[in-house]
């Protein structure tokens, strides 16, 4: 499940309305560039700190956007990660947009968003960014294959992905897909990892069915492509999470795949249990 429930307006009033938003928030980060006179010095915690509140409060979030925050720590997430916004951060299959709508604006001025992604699909998420380019002009999209060049080896800072394991995992292609991540991340280089986290007692599904991934297995599999964990957090955790839904992780908000059926008891437990994880492609 890698679903955002983005949408893009779908009226012309709707439509300016998004872009106007947009525009505002681009303005916003301006002047905040000005302010700050546009140092070219690698932004502190703080700083970085107080840029994503910026961006997170900007109106061009939609209200359910905003609403999936208390599941999905962007600030915290970040933060743990050490994002700065100067960076070359890549983000693994981004569509439809959700972090893009975070990570984009905070990399517009100082930095360089890639958007790596899949060669077919995504057409809304490439018409997202073109409806506003006061936010969006400058995010790159490169492809990715598992076991293909992203970008040039070596010249990204960070990578981050977000809930894909396991559609790789579904299509065996797990540790070839971060073996292209370790290519593209510089020698020191932080690569970010959230994952809906399986039952640690479970036995393991090598296809991830459930959608649901074994957390041990998951650091020995990145590690085995290179990559040496340095941090974990509980950011994402979600104790409600009992991970016994009948159609998997896909039973809990926001895709409800069964419909109104035990809606409530699903949405009292929330968005999945998630692991976090961060790693670093170690200087040779």
């Amino acid at each position: 499940m890698h679903a955002n429930d983005a949408t893009l307006p779908t009226n012309r009033s709707a439509a300016r309305s998004w872009r106007s938003s947009a525009r505002a928030l681009g303005a916003t980060l301006a002047a905040a560039a000005l302010l700050a006179g546009c140092a070219t010095a690698p932004a502190t915690r703080t700083a970085t700190a107080e840029r994503i509140d910026r961006v997170l409060a900007g109106p061009h979030r939609s209200a359910a956007d905003r609403a999936r925050d208390a599941w999905r720590h962007p600030r915290q997430t970040l933060l743990f990660f050490g994002v700065r916004p100067e960076m070359t951060l890549i983000e693994i299959t981004p569509s439809p947009g959700w972090y893009t709508e975070v990570l984009a604006p905070l990399m517009r001025d100082r930095g360089r968003y890639v958007a790596a992604m899949p060669p077919r699909g995504g057409e809304a998420f490439r018409a997202k960014l073109a409806a506003a380019p006061q936010l969006y002009d400058k995010v790159e999209i490169a492809p990715f294959e598992p076991g293909q060049p992203i970008v040039a080896d070596g010249t990204a800072d960070m990578i981050v992905t977000f809930r894909n394991i396991h559609n790789w995992m579904a299509r065996s292609t797990a540790e070839q897909a971060f073996a292209s991540m370790f290519r593209a991340l510089k020698p020191g280089g932080v690569l970010g990892v959230v994952e809906h986290r399986a039952p640690s007692q479970a036995p393991l599904d090598p296809r991830a069915g459930t959608g649901y991934v074994n957390q041990t297995w998951a650091i020995k599999m990145i590690e085995a492509q290179g990559f040496r964990l340095v941090g974990t957090s509980e950011i994402n955790a979600n104790p409600k999470d009992t991970k016994d839904h009948p159609r998997g992780v896909w039973n809990l908000p926001p895709v409800y795949a069964d419909g109104d059926k035990d809606r409530e008891k699903y949405t009292a437990i929330g968005e999945s249990d998630r692991f976090t994880l961060k790693f670093v492609k170690p200087r040779r």
